[in-house]
């Protein structure tokens, strides 16, 4: 019989496996939320053709509503807070949803839909006993019943709906349980969003699955955060690299006292991991010498979960993602033929138990995602070296092609930098009718500081070829990033290009 989260959730029935603001919950607790809140929501349209959207701040009202809709047989489609309502009405109607669970203290994000509204517990005091309900008859999943429906963060087109099973989301949680070895005794501090892979499947479902503890946080807070992982036996520490970014800033910013507090603090945990967008060196080397951590990084996407990753114990080389997780296979393939060795470069293809059923209502486009012989297309271009894996760009976005040459855009922003007056910078390729696409740079300055781009060129030449140093140059305050940090790739280049 399938392992599923649900059958794993119950495994620790006596152990505290999430924590947030209002109280601490053990297994037992959070199923009997979870089963109220399947009772909530009426006795309809139950089982595998059934979807329930997901509103719920992090801690028992979320996980309730996880659970509660697996209990259902139903799909769960988890919605995101900080998107604005017309993003959350579109993934409504396209989903097509029944009933919508909502944290009352999120109703006023909620757009008018025709779905029924059930208002999640948001404290122990909340959920009913047994007693008050009828007797719920939980539905026991099989793996090819759709568990989760994510969607996609939007940067190269419209979001589209993943579809994962029971068996994929089981598949997973467990390679990266065996990966990174986690068991019943890790605990860990909760803050990424709950509609992306990162926060859900890597920061939730996994300390769920082995019996952690998870505590939840509303949101990050540098201060808040680092005095966190100071004060408590925190073991495994998971964010993405802006948010190691902010970290340092806030160290930096510290008085001595404070610093070696939060340090302290840091290298206590057996592990730190950075992931959902590219990782600067200069942030690795930084954050390295605050922590004591080599920060792991890894690679993955809304439709596979994580692919690749650094060891947990060994070389974590800067600049690389690493390996296979256990169970995945992975290939190169530039025009149409499979490369093999060390030093080739082309798209890398993924086949596993870990890959998406389907992308929702979107059949032309799930059969283009995939080859004949079954491998996922990821759409992102790999280097390999030494059996390690570096991600060069997205093809569609971070690969410019110019002048007859093929650029990594990734390559070209890890240079950059190293640069001591630069804090951010995003480099897109802007139509030119002579060259196919030339090499364009946004910057943040650092406070104080200024760039003028032959300065730039100049600095840039003894670490990038002729045809890679940028010609187009133009200074921003931010850079647009989605949630998860990101960076909005279409929105730079329209700085440089405003008719798109």
């Amino acid at each position: 019989m399938l392992s599923t989260v649900l059958s794993r959730v119950g495994h620790h029935a006596d152990r505290v496996l999430i924590s947030d603001r209002a109280g601490e919950y053990t297994g037992t607790d959070l199923l009997a939320a979870g089963r109220d809140i399947a009772s909530r929501c009426g006795a309809g349209e139950r089982g595998q053709g059934e979807r329930i959207a997901l509103l719920g701040s992090p801690g028992l009202a979320y996980v309730a509503g996880l659970l509660g809709i697996w209990m259902r047989g139903a799909m769960a489609i988890p919605l995101c807070p900080e998107h604005p309502a017309a993003e959350i009405a579109y993934v409504l109607d396209d989903a097509d949803v029944s009933v919508v669970l909502v944290d009352p203290r999120l109703a006023h994000l909620l757009p008018p839909t025709s779905a029924t509204i059930v208002p999640l517990p948001t404290c122990a005091a909340e959920v009913r006993t047994a007693t008050e309900f009828e007797q719920f008859e939980q539905f026991e999943p099989h793996g090819s019943v759709p568990a989760l429906m994510l969607y996609t963060s939007g940067t190269t087109g419209r979001p589209k709906g993943v579809v994962h099973s029971h068996a994929t989301v089981s598949a997973q949680v467990s390679c990266l349980v065996e990966a990174w070895e986690w068991d019943s005794s890790d605990r860990i501090a909760h803050f990424l969003p709950l509609h992306h892979v990162h926060g859900l499947v890597n920061q939730l479902l996994c300390p769920l699955w082995v019996g952690a503890r998870c505590d939840m946080f509303a949101r990050f807070d540098a201060p808040t955060i680092l005095d966190a992982l100071a004060t408590t036996p925190y073991t495994i520490f998971m964010a993405v690299p802006t948010i190691y970014s902010k970290a340092i800033a806030a160290w930096e910013a510290a008085d001595e006292r404070t610093r070696l507090r939060w340090s302290a603090g840091c290298a206590q945990l057996r592990v730190m991991i950075s992931g959902s967008a590219a990782l600067a060196v200069p942030v690795l080397e930084r954050w390295r010498e605050i922590s004591g951590h080599t920060l792991l990084e890894r690679y993955g996407m809304t439709e596979i979960g994580i692919a690749l990753t650094n060891p947990l114990i060994g070389e974590r080389r800067p600049g690389f993602v690493g390996g296979p997780v256990p169970g995945m296979f992975v290939r190169v393939v530039d025009d149409a033929k499979v490369l093999e060795g060390d030093g080739v470069t082309g798209e890398l293809q993924v086949r596993g138990a870990n890959v998406f059923t389907e992308y929702w209502r979107r059949p032309d486009e799930t059969t283009a995602s995939f080859t004949a012989d079954g491998w996922f297309l990821t759409g992102d271009q790999v280097t390999v070296d030494a059996g390690c894996f570096r991600i060069t760009g997205r093809l569609s976005t971070d690969i410019i092609k110019s002048g007859g040459y093929k650029i990594s855009a990734l390559e070209i922003e890890g240079v950059l930098l190293a640069h001591p007056a630069i804090a951010d910078c995003a480099v897109v390729g802007v139509p030119d009718d002579t060259w196919g696409e030339r090499v364009a740079v946004a910057v943040v300055l650092r406070a104080g500081e200024s760039l003028e781009l032959e300065h730039l060129r100049s600095w840039a030449r003894t670490e990038l070829a002729p045809y890679k140093l940028p010609t187009l140059f133009e200074r921003v305050e931010t850079l647009p990033r989605n949630v998860m940090g990101k960076v909005l790739k279409p929105t730079v280049r329209t700085i440089f290009n405003p008719a798109g």
